[in-house]
């Protein structure tokens, strides 16, 4: 009774029951409680399968359009492009940043109106890039994205051993061309530094006139090759000028030189007869002294270059007879100064002759050292004078045998002064039976 009367209770549970109860039949095989519907067995596989699938959606019209089909092949080819330029930017980066074929350094002349393209050609027969298409574009392509192509001059530029394809480029955009040097020695004439200059096979052009004498300075100048040789004159004419403004106002106050052209002219003859830096204040000194006593300057050099010229040199020794022969520049001849520089002095002869040393002296003569002895007297002068010729006879002895030994000069024959620098021992002569105003 307390089972039916718990059922009875339960409405809820009953109505779930006969719920289940119905969804039961007889099953003809005398089995209760199967399925109605009964159901199939299926394979693992298949049991995880949908039974329906649902259909695709069709595409809208706007997604057939055409318009949208052509853009997205656009950006599917943009995408491509993109991958593939990538690439191509890692690996042209490699081979730009990559050490080049050069086993040392090498000078390669780029020619005037030279293009991108034969440059990069240039450099790869000089060997100074690979001898391959796509390193050759590497360097075209550097240089355009760079936006350098257009920096690039003619000249001659220097490369470093193993120097990459970005190395190459900063050489050329840099135009840090080679440099040449051209070195002008002290008391050469006008006419040999011209000569100087057209030899030189590195510069340009032809020079139109010889410049005025004493007008060069005398130095060492950095040119590119193919400069013009006018254009060489002209650095050497405004650096005279210049320097000889700047020693001018630095002069002495009691030089007896009225103009700059006057202490070039002394500083020229002063560049001739001495090349030792030590010497020079007191040569000039010898010959500021003459000019303040009225005494004729007596220089050897002044004889030559009033028989040859900017020629600079004689080619043999003075002759007695030429030094008596009157010309505009010779100083045993004429007072004072000579019309001209005999030269182009350097900075140090113009330094000397504006600044000379505070002495006595009037002469000086060699010493057979390479040097000069100097005096006040001319008694001094000849005592140095004799020495010398004891100690070239003595030379002559220890040198050759007795028999053939060379005949003393005699009074008409004078060894010639040197056309650049001083004459080394044997080269000063015995002083002439004139009155003492000789310095020699």
């Amino acid at each position: 009774m307390a089972d039916s009367t718990d059922q009875i209770s339960d409405p809820l549970a009953a109505r779930r029951s006969a719920a289940t109860a119905s969804s039961f039949s007889a099953d003809p095989s005398g089995r209760i409680g199967s399925d109605s519907r009964r159901i199939t067995p299926r394979s693992p596989r298949a049991a995880l399968e949908p039974e329906r699938v649902p259909m695709p959606t069709k595409w809208s019209k706007s997604a057939r359009h055409p318009l949208v089909i052509a853009g997205n092949a656009v950006f599917t080819i943009l995408i491509l492009l993109a991958i593939i330029v990538g690439v191509g930017f890692v690996v042209g980066k490699h081979r730009f940043e990559a050490p080049g074929p050069l086993a040392e350094d090498k000078v390669v002349n780029i020619p005037p109106r030279s293009g991108i393209r034969d440059i990069a050609d240039l450099l790869t027969n000089e060997g100074v890039i690979e001898h391959a298409s796509l390193t050759t574009l590497t360097f075209i392509a550097g240089s355009l994205i760079a936006k350098t192509h257009e920096e690039l001059r003619f000249g001659e530029y220097q490369f470093s051993k193993q120097a990459s394809l970005q190395d190459v480029l900063n050489t050329l955009v840099s135009n840090k061309v080679v440099q040449h040097q051209v070195t002008i020695a002290e008391g050469l004439t006008s006419e040999q530094i011209v000569q100087r200059l057209l030899d030189a096979d590195m510069l340009a052009g032809n020079i139109r006139e010889i410049p005025r004498e004493g007008s060069l300075l005398p130095e060492s100048y950095r040119f590119t090759r193919s400069t013009p040789r006018d254009q060489v004159i002209q650095r050497m004419q405004a650096a005279q000028k210049r320097v000889l403004q700047e020693v001018w106002d630095h002069r002495a106050p009691d030089l007896p030189l009225r103009s700059p052209d006057q202490l070039v002219t002394l500083a020229s003859i002063v560049e001739k007869e001495t090349g030792r830096a030590d010497e020079r204040t007191r040569v000039a000194a010898v010959f500021v002294n003459r000019l303040n006593r009225h005494m004729r300057l007596q220089s050897d050099p002044t004889i030559i270059y009033g028989l040859v010229g900017g020629k600079g040199t004689l080619g043999r020794p003075i002759m007695r007879s030429e030094i008596e022969q009157p010309t505009p520049y010779n100083t045993y001849v004429i007072e004072g100064l000579p019309p001209g520089p005999i030269a182009n002095p350097g900075r140090a002869a113009l330094e000397a002759v504006a600044n000379p040393a505070r002495t006595k002296e009037l002469y000086f003569v060699a010493d057979g050292t390479g040097g000069h002895a100097f005096s006040e007297t001319l008694e001094q002068h000849q005592r140095n004078v004799s020495r010398l010729r004891a100690l070239e006879q003595t030379q002559r002895d220890s040198t050759q045998p007795a028999a053939a030994q060379p005949p003393t000069p005699t009074v008409g024959s004078v060894p010639a002064a040197s056309t650049v620098r001083r004459p080394v021992p044997g080269a000063a002569r015995p002083p002439l039976q004139q009155p003492p105003t000789q310095p020699r």
